[in-house]
């Protein structure tokens, strides 16, 4: 009998080593490509280092504080993603438990018919013949009820690791979401920043049509009292009723887009056709920034569009060996406890006490196919979200590194530009007087208006660039939104 034991034994170890060969390896979890050296950092000497940048300090109008404030209050994107996390908060919660033990509670009641030709049929009968039971321990051979009341108990002993790797997956996944709420949080708030210095921009646009056209008229009551005594001829009137007319549906055109713009405003912010109460003032470059050092390395890998990719891709790498782990044997345990009896009267009594302990070991044989493909699945979802995380990797880099550069550049045009605003204010009064002298005709004084129109809206179109710019910097600086 002990070499029959010790036989089943040997190749049951065999049989499991065989197994346990068979079983695919898990790819090891790749790291991003390294970023470039040369431009990773500016190290000149003098430089205060940068420590990052948050919410409040980097945006300070009031106005648009506050619809930060009402944005994550109303959205309804930003209300779904907070579900999702919730979604995977709960996937994390179950899989922690997955590795404890079940227990049931409860009470069964069946009964049975045997026929008389069966072997219970025949036990039961034969027992009820027997010298050796009670009155109580005779069973009902017409009907034979079963009464159990209880407690059982089941666990899967996570040998393999598989529910633990569940668990890290889920971990992961809890903490990718959570980082792409921020990611969300932040894209909102770009777009209701973007939206909100677009509307500053356009009363700006509106005041120097404005200005113009109220600078235009002064000009106009010249040429209308010179044409009055024959200096100049009907021409010179009628192109500057023109020009004044053009003026004109620009500034109405100015007022639809102001509209179309608190439209927009109000959508992300969830009310309905609310006014939009704003400041005058665009986003100015924030020079300690750049003349900071700046470890993109460092922000590059705090950014939540970068962590959360990260998250998802130790998610995969760990369903991966989940998916391996299957092709271990399943080690079961189960336990139950309680009081059975065939009759209601004895069945509280001590003697129906009864327990039961099970223990199964079950290992994958003919499902083969089926865990080679989930596994290989598995495999192909890693290298995806390496790949996503690679390209967020990438992404980040050339968007900081744009911005960076882009501002720099933008700081040099606005010096230049300001400086053709200025001289064409002179240009404009200079114009005037010729004009009045007899030493320059309406078209140079048209020209000239003309001129300085286009310079201030070429300034202000570049601001307006230099302020979006600045915006996405918050972004790509990874700034913090507490």
């Amino acid at each position: 009998m002990k070499r029959i034991q010790l036989k089943l034994i040997f190749w049951g170890i065999t049989g499991l080593l065989v197994t346990s060969c068979a079983v695919p390896k898990v790819a090891s979890m790749k790291e991003a490509n390294r970023l470039p050296d040369a431009v990773a950092a500016d190290s000149a000497t003098g430089r205060s280092e940068f420590s990052g940048i948050d919410l409040k300090g980097y945006f300070t109008d009031p106005h648009l504080l506050y619809l930060f404030e009402e944005v994550k209050k109303a959205n309804p994107d930003f209300k779904i993603a907070q579900q999702r996390v919730e979604i995977a908060n709960s996937f994390l919660k179950r899989s922690k438990t997955e590795l404890l033990p079940s227990l049931e509670v409860g009470v069964q009641v069946s009964g049975d018919r045997y026929g008389k030709y069966t072997m219970e049929g025949v036990g039961n009968y034969d027992t009820n013949l027997s010298s050796n039971i009670t009155e109580e321990q005779k069973i009902n051979t017409s009907f034979t009820p079963n009464y159990w009341m209880g407690a059982r108990s089941s666990w899967e002993i996570d040998a393999w690791g598989k529910l633990k790797n569940k668990k890290l997956s889920a971990q992961n996944k809890f903490l990718a979401s959570t980082e792409g709420l921020k990611l969300l949080q932040t894209d909102l708030f770009t777009d209701i920043a973007n939206l909100y210095y677009d509307l500053i921009a356009l009363d700006k646009r509106l005041k120097i049509y404005r200005d113009n056209y109220n600078l235009q008229k002064r000009a106009f009551e010249i040429i209308k009292a010179q044409r009055e005594v024959g200096k100049v001829t009907e021409l010179a009137v009628q192109q500057f009723k023109a020009q004044n007319n053009n003026w004109l549906a620009e500034i109405e055109h100015i007022k639809v887009e102001i509209v179309t713009v608190k439209q927009a405003i109000s959508t992300l912010t969830g009310v309905y056709d609310g006014d939009v109460q704003r400041g005058d003032t665009l986003l100015a470059t924030n020079f300690n920034i750049l003349n900071s050092n700046i470890n993109v390395d460092k922000i590059i890998h705090s950014r939540p569009d970068v962590i959360s990719n990260y998250y998802s891709l130790k998610a995969s790498h760990a369903d991966a060996k989940a998916a391996r782990a299957a092709f271990y044997p399943k080690i079961d345990i189960g336990a139950g406890f309680g009081i059975n009896s065939f009759s209601a009267e004895t069945l509280f009594k001590p003697a129906s006490l009864a327990g039961q302990i099970l223990g199964g070991l079950m290992v994958p044989v003919f499902n083969k196919g089926q865990l080679q493909y989930e596994f290989k699945v598995a495999g192909i979802e890693q290298e995806i979200a390496f790949l996503n995380y690679q390209k967020s990797v990438t992404t980040a880099f050339n968007e900081l590194q744009s911005i960076l550069k882009q501002t720099q550049i933008f700081h040099k045009v606005l010096e230049l530009k300001e400086e053709e605003v200025h001289y064409l204010d002179k240009g404009i009064e200079v114009s005037n007087d010729l004009y009045i002298t007899g030493y320059a005709n309406y078209f140079e004084l048209i020209n000239a208006q003309k001129s300085k129109l286009q310079a201030e809206l070429d300034l202000l179109k570049f601001q307006h660039e230099n302020t979006r710019n600045n915006v996405l910097l918050f972004k790509a600086l990874a700034g913090k939104l507490q």
